[in-house]
């Protein structure tokens, strides 16, 4: 868990304070709790919301429209003072708001038939490639929006909007995933249209964002050939939250020593019902197949027009 781990700041707090900003952030580094907030949006809108019980300045939450910059102010709680006991209790408090959030965006999506994936991977695994090339052979069939989650810049929301496609960049600063309440924003922002699938492309990380749900359909983890085929067994907790597993790059194999029957027995240790598929952003391999993936578990969501 981000909260313990340390990835999200190189600075150190006494126990106390930490505390109390914990206290204060509700338990949570990014700062996205259950409270009433206003916050304004570049975009020549606003965007409020009533329905949580305190208020809280999101100040960093302004955005232009293309982007929600989350900044700085996402330092991880770093405080070595504080008990293992305390750190469960916050950890536990941080997930519970997260999965309300979840749940809101869930029910926000299937109401309006948005099928949603939440990709997930190390960094350089290609995701990107991957969404680019999906909505490229997809789009002709379905309204398609994506929310692009890294730390800095707009280089892949900018990639995804050359398809034509909507998206919208979410910088998490120093945070190290995406969260549901994030979520919730940029689907306001982008307001997809009945029916759209709805991508989301996390942080480059195979830890944190396997315990956080952000309301999708399914986690969709993509491990590229030019890793190593132990990472499941290395990173097990987001191979057990995936319900598909796309093993890109295949292209590469002739070029490579990787045990593509090593690789997928290793996922399937840890995750029986792990469904996976071997593909290639730049070939196509395989891409039929995860499209059919996607248009049978859409079409059982989608409402009538």
């Amino acid at each position: 868990m981000c909260t313990v781990c340390g990835c999200g700041t190189g600075t150190v707090e006494s126990a106390g304070a930490a505390e109390k900003k914990a206290a204060h952030e509700h338990g949570h580094h990014h700062g996205h709790g259950p409270h009433d907030h206003g916050h304004s949006h570049d975009h020549g809108h606003a965007h409020t919301h009533h329905h949580h019980p305190h208020d809280h300045d999101h100040s960093h939450h302004d955005h232009d429209g293309e982007a929600i910059d989350y900044g700085a102010g996402l330092a991880g709680v770093h405080a070595p003072g504080l008990s293992q006991e305390r750190i469960v209790r916050i950890e536990r408090d941080i997930l519970s708001k997260n999965d309300a959030y979840a749940r809101e965006n869930r029910h926000r999506l299937s109401t309006n038939g948005n099928f949603a994936l939440n990709f997930v991977s190390s960094p350089g695994a290609g995701k990107t490639s991957l969404l680019v090339r999906a909505i490229e052979d997809l789009k002709a069939g379905h309204g398609i929006v994506v929310i692009e989650g890294d730390q800095q810049t707009s280089n892949d929301a900018e990639r995804i909007r050359a398809t034509g496609a909507r998206a919208l960049q979410i910088n998490t600063g120093k945070g190290c995933h995406l969260d549901a309440h994030m979520v919730g924003h940029a689907l306001d922002a982008l307001a997809p249209e009945k029916n759209a699938l709805v991508f989301i492309e996390n942080v480059g990380n195979l830890v944190c964002p396997s315990a956080f749900d952000l309301g999708e359909a399914h986690k969709v983890v993509v491990l590229s050939v030019t890793e190593g085929e132990d990472k499941p067994l290395k990173y097990p907790d987001m191979f057990a939250a995936a319900d598909l597993m796309l093993l890109n790059k295949s292209d590469l194999l002739p070029h490579l020593d990787f045990d593509c029957g090593a690789c997928m027995a290793a996922a399937l240790r840890v995750n029986p019902n792990l469904q996976i598929l071997t593909v290639s952003a730049r070939t196509g391999e395989g891409l039929q197949a995860f499209y059919a993936w996607i248009e049978t578990r859409a079409a059982r969501i989608a409402v009538p027009e």
